[in-house]
């Protein structure tokens, strides 16, 4: 954090933003602790990505006042299209600027105890809930200086909460619509899935511009408990001037089962993590992401699942997809702790880059600190198979339609575990807008 943003983010404004709101005072001590604790510790410092040059220092914090929107048929088409008006009216999200315009929740969720609301909202109506999870098991605030800025400046998010044996069929759904150019998103997510429950949850980030300069610093916490299963769902869709910082982390109980399906199609520089813990005997964790990069961007992917419990399952699987002068770096990491007997940690990461300018690069680790475990990495980099597009191409079809029948084979594993078909459709036609 450069001075400027100290002297203009200082104890005084954030206590005024705290105050302002409204919220608890647990709350605004762990802001003013947090910015106070950025100005000395160090920032990240990701693998083989040297971070020191970007820009996490120009943004606006607030946005003008947002109307609610009375109508979703009346929101702009590209914002229309991530929503399934048909199902998704009743669970459904919808931030613009970080303002809630739109909340739904089905009725018999509501009686049931589900809360599914943005983090102001649950920092007012559930405030003691949202503070037993808010930093405190899962990504903590002095972790390195963008951890701690997040937590001092927080300006959006959601919290979702699942009572015990409640099921939920239908997916939840948020959409974090980024419409002022200069706007920060200092999202913070959380969702608990209490014994016994189920609950599915996507998420999408969207900007109405490209070239604007911001930031976007994202958290999300996920907390499975005994037998609860969470599938969490993302598109990330950050515009070229949006120089990105994302942290999901996972805590999984004993039986409990954390999927993650992200479709990662910044278009700016970015730094992403997601790591999941596997506290509980026969946990499971399955992270599968997708990774489109071109132009001139920066990105540094890390999916990291650690074993603790005794036959706790770990898979990872990665695939990106590279042109132009973009660069990526995929780091798979499988660590098994010791007492981790019977545990499994399995990664695959693959890179296919499409211009010789292109650069993508797989970094497999198995951590490996018990002995009656199995364990196994697979990491390949290349360029698309000519045997694979000469046997499209013998068949009548052109050499552009051969490569992009190619890409989406390769890209499919991940696009097809997004939950919502409308998202799934939408992430496919991000692809290929960035493919070609």
């Amino acid at each position: 954090m450069s001075v400027e943003l100290v002297d203009k983010y200082s104890v005084d404004y954030i206590t005024a933003f705290s105050k302002a709101r409204q919220e608890p005072q647990w709350m605004t001590d762990l802001r003013v602790a947090a910015q106070q604790k950025s100005e000395s510790i160090a920032m990240p410092k990701p693998d083989k990505t040297n971070i020191t040059r970007w820009d996490f220092n120009t943004f606006q914090h607030q946005a003008n006042e947002t109307e609610r929107v009375s109508s979703l048929v009346d929101l702009p088409d590209h914002i229309k299209k991530f929503v399934d008006l048909s199902k998704q009216q009743h669970n459904l999200l919808l931030l613009k600027n970080q303002t809630n315009v739109h909340q739904a929740l089905a009725p018999d969720l509501s009686d049931q105890g589900v809360i599914f609301t943005d983090i102001f909202t649950a920092l007012a109506e559930h405030s003691e809930l949202v503070k037993k999870y808010y930093m405190t098991e899962g990504v903590q605030v002095d972790e390195h200086k963008l951890t701690a800025v997040h937590a001092a400046l927080m300006n959006g998010g959601a919290f979702v909460y699942v009572p015990k044996n409640v099921v939920i069929d239908e997916p939840l759904q948020a959409i974090f619509w980024q419409d002022d150019a200069e706007l920060a998103l200092f999202n913070h997510v959380i969702i608990v899935a209490e014994d016994n429950s189920e609950v599915t949850y996507v998420e999408n980030y969207l900007t109405s511009h490209q070239e604007t300069k911001t930031v976007a610093n994202v958290i999300a916490e996920v907390f499975a408990k005994d037998n609860a299963s969470i599938s969490f769902g993302s598109v990330d869709h950050f515009a070229h001037g949006t120089t990105t910082y994302i942290n999901r982390r996972g805590i999984g109980q004993r039986d409990a089962k954390i999927e993650w399906a992200l479709g990662q199609m910044n278009d700016g520089d970015t730094i992403s993590e997601n790591v999941t813990h596997l506290l509980g005997d026969q946990s499971v964790c399955y992270a599968k992401a997708v990774s489109v990069g071109r132009g001139d961007q920066t990105q540094n992917f890390t999916a990291k699942i650690v074993n603790h419990g005794k036959h706790s399952d770990g898979i990872i699987l990665q695939h990106g997809v590279m042109k132009d002068s973009a660069t990526a770096i995929f780091h798979g990491i499988g660590k098994i702790e010791h007492g981790g007997t019977k545990a499994n940690a399995e990664q695959e990461s693959r890179v296919l880059m499409l211009s010789k300018h292109a650069r993508g690069d797989a970094n497999p680790i198995l951590l490996i600190d018990e002995d009656d475990v199995t364990a196994g990495h697979a990491a390949s980099v290349g360029r698309v198979d000519p045997v694979q597009l000469y046997y499209l191409m013998s068949r009548g079809i052109s050499k552009q339609e051969a490569e992009r029948l190619i890409i989406h084979g390769f890209l499919a594993p991940v696009v097809n575990e997004i939950p919502i078909t409308s998202v799934r459709e939408q992430l496919t036609d991000v692809i290929e807008g960035k493919v070609y």
